[in-house]
Order: structure tokens, then C-alpha cells, then sequence
């Protein structure tokens, strides 16, 4: 059975009221204003903020997060007005992992099905044109753990706790953390932390490359906001463009890849943002994108 029909397979036969949900919502209200059961969308300034609600179950990742979190991509693909996204969680979890009361009772075929659903939202998170930044206030354990990863960066308060405990309940990570973590820090520490399950500080988390930037949590979402501002107040395209190369370059080899890069700098030069960034350079102002 090929993964797609795992997948319909899955939403027709277990889920299908979350999937009536999710495509009522991508078809007919697929613009900021949903009224989300999980989810929290704030937009401001081409900042936007999506809190996960849950705070009663740490904010365990279920059928309707990802059905929610599906839609409000899909809704923000073509406004153009969103320069920066932050990801971020309610009361004392960032995510504490995927919901098990859902996972207990699934067969091979659901548990394959239920991975790949998780690994397209992730996926699409990772594929969104702007930056996407974790603020990692809390619990960031197992699928938590890996929808942080699946963010371009990862700046946590002191109070932040990374794991990927699956290994303790029988099970790896499924949203593709196996692949994530060991890509952002080192083959190593990816194995450390999957095969014992260990649960790391935000301090370690740092050390080994896992988030970028640690603050206390009074001032962890003034100083993602202001990274988020700085980033918003750069050159759109550039942005964009900078965010692509990267990201397809790590899967290339050096010198496909830098020619990626020269050909991509090369057509910024086509567009009136990267006049104006000069022109504002040599005239010593702030540029007018």
C-alpha cells in the first residue's frame, strides 16, 4: 500500500472528522481569520506569532493540530505581507510530544500513516518561504522536540527541556527526528539523545547546536520579536532567497550548491530591492523596500 493511500487510509477510516474539518477550513476559509480550536494567530508588522493552546495536556500534538496547523499554512503561502513566523506554546510546555491517548491503539499501517501526516506538516514548516523561529519556552519533548527542529532556528528560555523520549514507550520518533537532529548538531549526540531518551537543559541544547540562543523566560519572547524585527526589516527577496539556498545547498554537493548561490545573486540584481539596498548603503540611509 503506497503512503499516500496509508494516509487516506488513515484520515477516512480513524480521523475523518478532523479531515472534514481541515478541508472546510483550507477550502472555504483558507485566510488569517480562522477560528482555530488550537491554534492562536496573532499578525503584526509582518510578524506572525501561532501560539499552541493546550496548556491541560502540555500541549500534545494530536489529529486536530495538524489538521489546524495544515490549514494556516496553506493560508499564509501567498500573502505577502508575512515577512517572519514564530512558533511558540502556552504555559509550561513548548510541546510535550504527540498525544499518546491517540497513538495506544494503532496498528503498523495507522502508526506509518499518523508518522507521514506529521512529517508533511513539519515538512511544509520547513518549506514556507520566510524564516520560521521556535521560541522554545517549555517542555520540548518528542514530537515537540521535532516540530522545533523543523523551524529555521531555535532560541529557548533557561526553563526549556529538549528530549526524544520514544525509546521509552517502545517507539523512535516519527517526524522525521531521527533525520533532524542529527543534521542541526552532530551524528553523536543525535544517537546519545535517541537511544537513551535523555532530557537535556536548554544549556546543553546550546552547546550542542540544537537552539541558538538561550534567555531567561521573562524576556524569551522580546528577544525572538526582535530578531524577528530585524530580520523583517532586511530585504524581503534577499530573505527569501538566502533561507532557499541554504536549505537546498545542505542536501547538495559544495560545488553544485555554490553555483546555486552565484546563480541566485545573480538575479537579485534584477529586482528594484536590491538597487535600493545599495543605493541606500552609499547614501547612508535606511533603505525604502
Amino acid at each position: 500500500m503506497s503512503i499516500l493511500l496509508l494516509i487516506n487510509h488513515y484520515y477516512e477510516h480513524y480521523f475523518k472528522k478532523y479531515v472534514l474539518i481541515y478541508h472546510n477550513r483550507l477550502i472555504i476559509n483558507s485566510n488569517i481569520g480562522m477560528d482555530y480550536k488550537i491554534l492562536q494567530v496573532e499578525i503584526n508588522s509582518g510578524i506572525g506569532i501561532v501560539t499552541i493552546n493546550r496548556p491541560e495536556a502540555m500541549n500534545a500534538l494530536n489529529t486536530a493540530f495538524f489538521a489546524e496547523m495544515d490549514a494556516f499554512i496553506a493560508s499564509i503561502r501567498c500573502n505577502s505581507e508575512l515577512k517572519v513566523l514564530i512558533i511558540t506554546g502556552m504555559g509550561k510546555a513548548f510541546v510535550a510530544g504527540a498525544d499518546i491517548a491517540e497513538l495506544v491503539n494503532m496498528d503498523s499501517v495507522q502508526g506509518e500513516a499518523f508518522s507521514k501526516i506529521g512529517q508533511n506538516t513539519f515538512n511544509s514548516i520547513s518549506a514556507l518561504e520566510i524564516p520560521v523561529i521556535a521560541a522554545v519556552n517549555g517542555y520540548t519533548l518528542g514530537g515537540g522536540c521535532e516540530l522545533a527542529m523543523s523551524c529555521d532556528f531555535r532560541i529557548a528560555s533557561t526553563h526549556a527541556k529538549f528530549g526524544l523520549p520514544e525509546v521509552s514507550l517502545g517507539l523512535i520518533p516519527g517526524y522525521a527526528g531521527t533525520q533532524r537532529l542529527s543534521r542541526l548538531t552532530n551524528l553523536a549526540d543525535a544517537l546519545y539523545m535517541t537511544l537513551s531518551g535523555e532530557v537535556i537543559t536548554a544549556e546543553d541544547a546550546l552547546r550542542i547546536g540544537l537552539v541558538q540562543k538561550v534567555t531567561e523566560p521573562e524576556h524569551l519572547m522580546e528577544t525572538v520579536l526582535l530578531i524577528a524585527e530585524r530580520i523583517a526589516n532586511k530585504g524581503n527577496t534577499a530573505v527569501k532567497k538566502a533561507k532557499s539556498v541554504i536549505r537546498k545547498g545542505f542536501a547538495m554537493n559544495f560545488l553544485d550548491a555554490a553555483a546555486l548561490e552565484a546563480k541566485e545573486f545573480g538575479a537579485l540584481f534584477g529586482n528594484g530591492e536590491s538597487g535600493e539596498g545599495m543605493r541606500a548603503f552609499l547614501e547612508k540611509r535606511k533603505p525604502n523596500w
